[in-house]
């Protein structure tokens, strides 16, 4: 214990947090001349002593007066003379039960004592037995900084060990705890997500108050950087991640226009976007919808959203692709439907880059795809969707094929009776007719073009074959079922996502009741275009503070193990994302099922109930702040009690997160 002129040499400290020590200390002095040891916080004394571990002799009366010292508590250790230093703690966190120099005395006695079956121990030998030691790993020491007497400071390691008579070992109150696990999180953007709660078991001792010291983060240690919550399903993943992005939300409330965070979150089952009265609670959309964007395939009648929905006409590449993954999903396998699912189209940004002759093949087979859209009863804007193409050849929707050619197709001598082509019905009948005289006539010298080319190349002539499907073929007909996946007058929905972000606001992709194709597919094309987006900023000194924080579920399927690809977009983000000022919250059950390289780059953990020992072992060998806490973690099954790690704290800091918002 620190002695009076300690005292008094620390009053250059009372502006700061260590000053709460000082006032522990006087007060556990008080108590202790007094003798009033029901009040103390006192709970024994240092056996052993070393930079990582230590090793503290204790007794069953401190024990019971502190309310109990459970596995996985924190300790502080105080010098009994701070000397010419300045004030600080040891911070202990007990790992286990440890044997003393007299446990197999101790041992003997019990076995002696139940032998003989005596009902009573004289006050000697009680005395003996009541002592037992407890393994606490050292985690660090705060201090207050010698060089800013204000500040607050924590190190991972101690600056000294000296003999362990000279230490006294204390259960902390509340007001300690408050600055163990709140005392080095930033002030700025702070945020409560929850309760300290060092152990699952909530019985205590009559005489013992339940602990509520609140614990905060800082929303900064999230900004532009990884964050993984591990943990089996059902127990409060996804609550943990609606309090982040709500805290992200009441973060930035009212900041500048260059300090924006826009959040966009994948809602695979639709429980960010939608309330859920089941569970009793708002979405994160009803709880902020000044704030909120949903984007939905699928509308709820109670949920406002817009339609994500594309366009199949105005983006070809893009609608090929969904309609690809679909008829994949579905098992479509004939070998005319997997030539046409296999043949590739450019968009029309695509177009102006090509040579004029490459132009004109590329534009033809657009017309192509817009013919088979039009047979499968897709609604199209014909008027606007007529002035997207204009080459040399191919206008409007007329693919300029040859007058030779459509003179021979239409069996007439006679240009005259050559019909125009002017709307999609015009441009069916026109690749009807020429197409079956392609069919009936494959050697002739009027399907090579000018320059020794085949008119229809092998892609042209699989997406003919399956718009006019030999006999027995559904051809378009098959597609009629994807429907709900267009709208003619679908905008560019990640211009208008891209400009939400950009405006701070949060967006919310309610991809429920989507085929994995279809998630896949959403997830694939506004990930890419976030980071191009947050890129081109970068490049052209606009990034300013503009932040962007993605929500993954279901991460494995995203950042899977054993993937050896690390050119695609989400490799990117884990390697290339902070510099970009994009961040991400990924969830999954298992550490072991996400990539290691992503991993290793992740900066902040959430961890709840695992099932496997390999899986809370592989977690401590990626991050050792988890070493020692792996039988906590596999045997703790409350939903909401996880186990947390940010840039912030330096150690694991049990936390029972507040449930969102009730209703």
């Amino acid at each position: 214990m620190a002695t009076l002129s300690g005292l008094i040499a620390g009053t250059i400290y009372q502006e700061n947090p260590i000053s709460t020590l000082m006032t522990f200390i006087e007060q556990e002095k008080r108590f202790k001349n007094a003798r009033e040891v029901e009040k103390m916080r006192f709970v024994g004394y240092v056996l052993e002593l070393g930079f990582d571990n230590a090793k503290i002799i204790t007794s069953d009366q401190y024990k019971v007066i502190v309310g109990g010292i459970p596995r996985g508590s924190f300790l502080i250790m105080i010098p009994s003379e701070f000397g010419n230093m300045a004030p600080h703690f040891s911070l202990l966190r007990v790992k286990g039960v440890s044997t003393t120099p007299l446990s197999n005395q101790v041992q003997q006695t019990y076995f002696e004592l139940h032998k003989k079956a005596m009902p009573e121990l004289d006050v000697w030998t009680q005395n003996e037995l009541q002592w037992g030691a407890l393994e606490c790993d050292v985690l660090g020491m705060f201090y207050a900084n010698p060089a800013a007497s204000q500040k607050l400071e924590f190190s991972g390691d101690v600056n000294n060990i000296v003999s362990a008579h000279r230490y006294e070992v204390y259960a902390p109150n509340d007001e300690l705890l408050d600055l163990i696990v709140n005392g080095i999180v930033p002030e700025k953007s702070r945020f409560e997500l929850g309760t300290l709660r060092t152990m699952e078991c909530q019985l205590v001792g009559k005489d013992a108050s339940a602990n509520d010291t609140p614990v905060f983060v800082s929303m900064e240690d999230f900004k532009g950087r990884r964050t993984a919550m591990f943990g089996k399903t059902r127990l409060g993943k996804s609550n943990v991640v609606k309090l982040l992005a709500q805290g992200m939300i009441t973060a930035t409330e009212g900041a500048s226009a260059k300090e924006t965070v826009g959040q966009l979150i994948f809602d695979i089952n639709g429980e960010y976007a939608n309330d859920n009265p089941q569970d009793g609670s708002k979405s994160l959309r009803s709880a902020n919808e000044q704030r909120c964007h949903v984007y939905a395939l699928t509308p709820r009648p109670n949920t406002p959203s817009k339609v994500l929905r594309m366009n199949f006409y105005e983006f070809p590449s893009a609608g090929m692709q969904i309609l690809s993954s679909l008829l994949s999903a579905d098992k479509r396998t004939s070998i005319y439907i997997t030539s046409f699912t296999n043949s590739s189209i450019v968009d029309f940004s695509e177009l102006d880059l090509l040579e004029e002759s490459d132009k004109n093949r590329a534009a033809r087979k657009i017309l192509y795809y817009w013919a088979v859209l039009k047979k499968a009863g897709y609604r199209v804007d014909e008027p606007r969707l007529r002035t997207m193409i204009h080459t040399t050849c191919v206008k409007g929707f007329d693919p300029g094929f040859s007058e030779k050619l459509r003179l021979a197709a239409y069996h007439t001598d006679s240009a005259s009776d050559l019909p125009a082509i002017g709307s999609l019905d015009d441009l069916l009948r026109e690749l009807d007719t020429v197409n079956t005289f392609r069919i009936e006539n494959p050697k002739d010298k009027l399907l090579i073009s000018s320059s020794k080319k085949p008119i229809f190349e092998a892609d042209d002539r699989a997406i003919l074959d399956f718009l006019f499907p030999k006999s027995g073929g559904a051809g378009p007909a098959i597609l009629r079922a994807y429907h709900s996946y267009h709208d003619a007058n679908a905008t560019d929905f990640t211009k208008d996502i891209l400009d939400y972000l950009d405006d701070g606001q949060t967006v919310i992709l309610d991809l429920g009741n989507a085929q994995d194709t279809i998630r896949q597919y959403f997830s694939n094309i506004l990930s890419a275009a976030v980071f191009a987006h947050q890129e081109e900023k970068f490049v052209s000194d606009t990034l300013y503070h503009h932040f962007v924080q993605l929500y993954f579920e279901e991460a494995h399927n995203l950042f899977p193990a054993t993937s050896n690809t690390i050119t695609d977009i989400y490799s990117r983000f884990a390697k290339e994302g902070a510099k970009f000022h994009i961040g991400m919250v990924y969830s999954t059950q298992s550490p072991s099922t996400i990539s290691k390289e992503l991993l290793a780059q992740t900066e902040n953990f959430f961890v709840g109930h695992l099932s496997s020992q390999d899986e809370a072992h592989a977690l401590a060998r990626l991050q050792i702040a988890f070493d020692g806490i792996e039988q906590d973690i596999l045997k703790a099954k409350t939903p909401g009690f996880m186990r947390m790690l940010t840039m912030s704290n330096r150690f694991v800091v049990p936390v029972q997160a507040k449930l969102f918002e009730a209703i």
